[in-house]
């Protein structure tokens, strides 16, 4: 059949709107959105032809089309995913899982009226920052605090508010770049704060701070190096030598911390990560970390520290761009609320990941082996990876994890890794020497039959 008969042989879109099979669609989808699937599927079947790639027009295909056309764009962007990495922390796949314990309260949040910004004792306007100002308070022992949208919106508040048309003194080995090619210098300069750099790379010594204030010094500023280590040769100055060194000039010192931490991870037989307390009680004036790394909590900046900086912060037009919402501010609350109150390595995700030990792991991978016994053309073997704790923190630390490393006949380990990524949920998981190998860390026992459900499909399939 020529084109032009394959052209005149297309239904036309009322046609196929009117097919009895796509009615039940109505009661769910508008006309609209109904009306856009079925053109852009015909313009798909028109483009074909034109191509030659189509020489027989069948209707029944182009409905099949036309539904699928409409579950694709239905289905969303953002959706869930198995995270089988191992890094615990994952930019690219959202980050720290928020506590369980708190969903009852996101949904009764979302889908209500709530005290945002509303005292119900006063009866009148209240301030969003109460909601977790004092907590941070009571227990980081700080004058002040307020959240805003991320950390480098933390330090921008910060800067802008604190330094602007002002230097700002920092060690060449902190002027760190984090992923997004968010970098210190550049977040200063769009502050307007003026980089004044001491020191070199790998050293830097108290008179080189010392040597740089001026009167238009505005602040002392310390950027935490969690993305990586400078080894070998090398000398910084300690959070209290920096705070005594603002004192004696009277120049207030400031300290990123990144991946803010309220626990310390050695006790637990990770690598030793200043926390926040620890930072605070040097004597430090503002402290800046992310709710959303270490800390398990949902995207944020935190600012901590002394009153008088952070009441200035406050009143920055800036702060209400990078203002927080209703989501954030209830999911904060309600993780400090379980650092405070209950057993955050038990019930913070991102805490209890990280200290999962090797014996429950090795179990897990055991158990997913043992229900992918029946699964044709699949071969399966339990061995020892290295998981991370992402977020760049703990740069230097493998946490040893166990895993399972899948093998399928008739499949490369890279068509495997992208049948997984396109299952209805996405598993995401690394390939090691020509395996798919799935890490036992970051998977949930419930998400084992996810897993078990991909791999099945995918091998009858073959």
């Amino acid at each position: 059949m020529g084109k032009e008969n394959l052209f005149r042989s297309l239904p036309s879109v009322d046609q196929v709107l009117n097919e009895p099979s796509l009615q039940p669609l109505f009661s769910d989808f508008n006309r609209a959105f109904i009306t856009d699937c079925v053109r852009d599927v015909l313009e798909q079947w028109r483009k074909s032809i034109n191509e030659g790639k189509t020489t027989d027009v069948d209707k029944a295909r182009i409905i099949e089309d036309v539904l699928k056309s409409i579950e694709t764009k239905n289905s969303y962007n953002l959706k869930r995913v198995v995270n089988a990495t191992g890094i615990v922390v994952h930019t690219n796949l959202g980050r720290s899982l928020l506590p369980k314990a708190l969903e009852e309260h996101m949904i009764d949040i979302a889908f209500h009226y709530n005290t945002l910004e509303y005292d119900p004792e006063k009866g009148e306007r209240g301030s969003r920052y109460s909601h977790v100002e004092q907590l941070l308070k009571d227990f980081l022992h700080v004058e002040a605090a307020m959240v805003v949208n991320n950390n480098a919106a933390s330090v921008l508040l910060a800067l802008s508010t604190l330094a602007h048309d002002k230097e700002v003194v920092v060690s060449r080995g902190e002027l760190i770049e984090i992923g997004g090619s968010f970098r210190i210098p550049d977040v200063m300069a769009q502050s307007g704060a003026v980089l004044r750099e001491v020191g070199t790379t790998n050293r830097t010594r108290e008179s080189d701070y010392v040597d740089a204030i001026n009167e238009n010094t505005a602040l002392l500023f310390k950027a935490h190096t969690s993305n990586y280590r400078i080894i070998g040769f090398t000398e910084e100055v300690s959070y209290e030598k920096l705070v005594n060194i603002g004192q004696r000039y009277n120049v207030p010192v400031m300290v990123d911390l990144g991946s803010g931490v309220l626990v310390d991870l050695s006790a637990y037989g990770l690598a030793h990560e200043p926390t926040v307390q620890e930072v605070v009680n040097s004597g430090v004036d503002i402290v800046t970390f992310s709710g959303d790394k270490l800390l398990g909590g949902p995207q944020a900046g935190i600012i901590v520290g002394k009153k008088a900086y952070i009441d200035a912060m406050k009143h920055n037009p800036l702060t209400r761009a990078l203002r927080v919402d209703k989501l954030c501010l209830s999911m904060l609350e309600g993780v400090l609320k379980i650092y405070q109150q209950r057993w955050p390595m038990e019930s913070i995700p991102t805490l209890k990941m990280m200290i999962t030990p090797l014996s429950l792991l090795k179990e897990r991978a055991e158990r997913l082996k043992s229900m992918l016994e029946s699964v044709e053309k699949l071969e399966c073997i339990v061995i020892e990876v290295s998981s991370e704790a992402g977020g760049g923190s703990l740069p230097e630390q493998g946490i040893p994890s166990f895993g399972l490393a899948i093998k399928m006949e008739g499949m490369s380990a890279a068509e495997i890794s992208q049948a997984l990524r396109l299952n209805k949920i996405p598993i995401i998981a690394r390939i090691v020497d020509e395996n798919v190998v799935m890490d036992m860390r970051t998977i949930s026992d419930e998400e084992l039959g996810i897993i078990v459900s991909a791999l099945q499909d995918m091998s009858s399939h073959l």
